[in-house]
């Protein structure tokens, strides 16, 4: 919608794309930094807390969950960066810096969903190895390799971001942005690729694997295995609502970049849906909340009882209080 309002405005090549960073990133971005650091820092305090001795599962979530405040913790930058109308003051280090941190955690959050599939599918399609699976060491292992292959994809990214000088004014740039196109084409393919289409491959297969055996098996009606079909239909749904939307605009962003008899109004048009995607990707943070609650009944109850006992816990207070202003009521002298 906010698209088609910027469309029809287009005369002669307005800078849509400057209206669009100066007043929809910084609120999406504010928006995802609020809700994700709340919900994320409750999320890892029920399970530091309240729900030991860990499983892989609780691993992976605790993992996610870590994941996702890193990422929204870069969001202030950028908040920062585009309601100053893109001038950058913090240095080309941080700018990489940023930039890195925000695609690392981004990377890591599909590979650690990737993972919650993996092992959902193993728990319903192979019951025979659910109680190993569930080991907490190939918790640790598969977290290791997580963060492992998320470096390695992103890594690069440290050399491709670049800062611009230009009118007085320093630009922290996007990396589907940046000043050289054929520096970052290849490498915006490959991350594509192997960072979102191969783990979308995998989940898809996790989710067609689950649906055939909960079809077919003879306990379809466990509560454990319509939990894994869930959780897997949750995390299907943020890798096409989220991720897929952010990958095809950006390979579009960079191709456009790469035609010149493009006309400038084609290219704004592109340039504005691939920033509203940006914002997208990011709420999957807001999907994997939900995970929580979906993974199992534990985090649940140990969530109700948090904070229903401090909120039973104020009341007794308060009880208490009322009935000692009334004692102190009753027992003083009449006049």
């Amino acid at each position: 919608v906010v698209l088609l309002i910027f469309v029809v405005c287009l005369d002669n090549c307005t800078n849509v794309d400057e209206l669009m960073k100066r007043y929809y990133l910084p609120v999406c971005y504010g928006i995802i930094f609020v809700g994700g650091l709340v919900g994320n820092t409750t999320g890892l305090f029920i399970y530091v807390t309240k729900l030991r001795p860990w499983q892989s599962s609780s691993i992976i979530m605790i993992n996610l969950a870590l994941t996702d405040l890193l990422y929204v913790l870069s969001m202030p930058f950028f908040v920062y960066y585009y309601n100053n109308g893109d001038s950058w003051a913090l240095g080309e280090f941080m700018c990489r810096f940023v930039r890195f941190g925000f695609h690392f955690n981004l990377y890591g959050s599909i590979l650690f969903l990737t993972c919650i599939a993996v092992f959902r599918y193993v728990v319903v399609v192979r019951p025979l190895w659910a109680v190993q699976v569930q080991q907490k060491c190939w918790g640790i292992v598969a977290c290791t390799v997580v963060w492992i292959i998320a470096a390695a994809e992103i890594t690069p990214m440290l050399i491709v971001i670049d800062m611009k000088e230009q009118d007085n004014q320093t630009y922290c740039l996007d990396f589907a942005s940046t000043i050289d196109v054929n520096d970052v084409r290849l490498y915006s393919w490959l991350l594509t690729l192997f960072g979102f289409l191969l783990p979308l491959v995998v989940v898809f297969m996790c989710y067609i694997g689950i649906v055939r055996q909960l079809a077919n098996g003879p306990i379809t009606s466990s509560s454990c295995r319509k939990r894994a079909r869930r959780v897997t239909v949750l995390i299907l749904v943020v890798f096409v609502v989220c991720f897929m939307p952010y990958h095809i605009l950006r390979a579009l962003r960079i191709e456009t970049r790469n035609m010149s008899h493009l006309s400038c109004t084609v290219e704004d048009i592109v340039h504005a849906a691939y920033i509203i995607s940006r914002p997208v990707a990011g709420f999957n943070t807001f999907f994997n909340l939900a995970l929580y609650t979906l993974s199992g009944d534990k985090f649940r109850r140990a969530f109700i009882s948090t904070f229903c006992c401090k909120c039973s816990l104020n009341q007794s207070r308060s009880l208490v209080n009322l009935a000692i202003i009334s004692k102190t009521g009753s027992d003083a002298p009449a006049e």
